[in-house]
């Protein structure tokens, strides 16, 4: 006769996740989170990852598949403290991530005694790496501070949330016990001020060349945007986090290229930029020296951010999508200029054409992933030289939730990314595009993938280290250093953890590695001998600056 368990915090938890959606949580179990990683284990899924960096990163990359709140489960102290990284990269992005950790027991918080994993100020890093971060004080509270972290989560503009949690408050947070939690009204979105709509809309009537530049604050807005970019004829660019909001099938939409030299002459003769919900990130504009239309119209939902980068002469503070209607019902029907509108399209194909010869043999690549992968696939991409040359510009996405990669630039976060996004969506295949060198950071995490039989398909471009750190040394008369590293024999590494592998050497191989990797629908590794790829690509350098000093050339 099985003994009557009694009910604990982890149940408290998985009913606020029952209540919101979320299906699965990721982990690294500990003595300071046994009740909820239980609990989670019994009722939901919980995904057992190697290292709390990687919970985070696979909770981050869930939560931006699937629309939803990620939950990453670490243990206090040092776990906390790995989870750090990858919460930074989160909070970057604005992912909606809820972080919950262990604490020591509530008696000796702050005590400073030398208690097991203890961490005086771990509240303080906590709230320096996450939008919003508290502690569960009272068992009886947890239900309501899990709710408070989510509805900031979930609260434009997003961020993720940390709560640390008292291993013995997890054990004496009873269901039953829990105090009531008041759930707010839902607020309206944020709509601009009339005036300024005014004046936005006076000028997109007068603008005969126009374009958009789209970033990942317009997300939810795909809609409206499609219909704006029609109604008045525009060119769409984006930053790397908004594409796919207007799916780039679209032939309005030139992507994320506002800095190749294709697109130049298109932006100088524009005589209008509408922007929205971007930062202009400095990789994306030249280090803030690409030169950009005017007038220039911001939309953001952040007043602070109006204007930061590129001046704005109209400022409209609200929500995208609210304030994207308040245009589209105040336009009055007007003529497209169509010499406009096919200079678009022209220009669109002219910069895939270029980067698409500038990358030799991964193009076959970039090709068969488009053809053989579904819409709904998401491609999570390592930075590493196939990511930031190719699957940043050229690999189509067709919508945002599909195209997932770490937004703050740090390496090895690709494969927990790939892992939390094929739970998301377990119906169709992922594909994460990593590095020798990246995939090294976390490569315990290949035991998670195996363990966990997801539909994921891992490729490795392997160049025996950090090929583009190889390639700016070069550039710019360095000497050879920390770059070439001593790498695994990923064909040992697959066998030993049960993954089937293949190795792709020269052209026309891929395709049909590919095909045979989806049709297994699990955990699968192809390494891609970079070396031997046909034609060989132009070499990519990153576009960081590097500063000259006064008086040298």
């Amino acid at each position: 006769m099985t003994e009557q368990r009694e009910p604990t915090g982890g149940d408290v938890l998985v009913r606020v996740m029952k209540r919101h959606g979320i299906d699965t949580a990721f982990g690294v179990i500990s003595i300071h989170n046994l009740p909820l990683v239980e609990a989670v284990d019994r009722e939901l899924t919980f995904v057992a990852v190697r290292h709390e960096a990687a919970a985070v990163n696979a909770a981050d990359a869930y939560a931006r598949a699937s629309g939803k709140v990620g939950v990453a489960l670490t243990s206090t102290g040092t776990g906390a403290g790995n989870a750090a990284g990858s919460m930074i990269e989160a909070l970057t992005a604005g992912s909606r991530v809820l972080h919950v950790t262990g604490q020591i027991d509530s008696e000796f918080l702050g005590s400073n005694r030398g208690v097991i994993h203890e961490v005086p100020r771990q509240l303080q890093m906590l709230d320096a790496i996450s939008g919003y971060a508290s502690t569960i004080v009272d068992a009886r509270d947890a239900e309501q501070e899990l709710e408070r972290a989510i509805e900031y989560i979930t609260t434009a503009p997003s961020a993720p949330a940390s709560v640390e949690w008292p291993s013995d408050l997890q054990y004496l947070a009873h269901p039953e016990d829990q105090h009531p939690v008041n759930r707010p009204a839902p607020v309206p979105l944020a709509s601009a001020d009339d005036e300024n709509v005014g004046d936005a809309l006076r000028l997109l009537a007068s603008a005969e060349r126009p374009l958009i530049w789209a970033g990942g604050g317009a997300a939810g807005a795909g809609e409206e945007l499609a219909e704006l970019l029609h109604r008045v004829g525009a060119g769409l660019l984006t930053s790397n986090s908004g594409r796919g909001i207007v799916p780039e099938s679209n032939e309005l939409v030139i992507g994320n290229f506002a800095s190749a030299p294709g697109a130049a002459g298109l932006i100088a003769d524009a005589d209008l930029l509408l922007s929205i919900g971007t930062h202009f990130r400095s990789n994306e504009t030249k280090s803030y020296h690409l030169q950009l239309p005017k007038p220039h119209i911001q939309i953001d939902i952040d007043p602070l951010a109006v204007g930061r980068v590129y001046p704005a002469d109209v400022s409209l503070t609200g929500d995208a999508r609210a304030v994207l209607r308040q245009l589209l019902s105040g336009l009055a029907a007007g003529e497209v200029n169509t010499a406009w509108t096919q200079r678009v399209s022209q220009t669109r194909e002219a910069v895939r054409s270029e980067l698409t010869a500038q990358i030799g043999g991964y193009a076959e690549i970039c090709d068969s992933l488009r053809e053989q992968l579904p819409a709904e696939s998401v491609v999570a991409r390592d930075v590493t030289i196939p990511s930031s040359q190719w699957g940043n510009r050229l690999l189509p996405f067709f919508e945002r939730g599909t195209n997932i990669f770490p937004l703050g630039g740090g390496i090895g976060q690709g494969l927990a990314m790939g892992i939390g996004a094929a739970f998301a969506r377990p119906d169709v295949p992922t594909v994460v595009l990593a590095g020798d060198g990246g995939l090294a950071v976390h490569l315990g995490e290949l035991a998670t993938l195996a363990g966990s039989q997801a539909w994921c398909v891992v490729l490795i471009f392997n160049d025996g280290g950090y090929g583009v750190l190889r390639n700016m040394q070069r550039a710019n008369g360095f000497a050879r250093s920390g770059v070439d590293l001593y790498t695994p024999d990923f064909g040992l590494l697959a066998q030993s953890l049960n993954i089937p592998y293949t190795l792709v050497r020269g052209a026309g191989v891929f395709p049909d590695a590919l095909h045979s990797a989806l049709e297994r629908r699990g955990p699968t590794i192809i390494e891609v001998d970079v070396e031997a790829l046909d034609p060989a690509p132009q070499e990519f350098t990153p576009p960081v600056h590097i500063p000259v000093a006064k008086g040298r050339s």
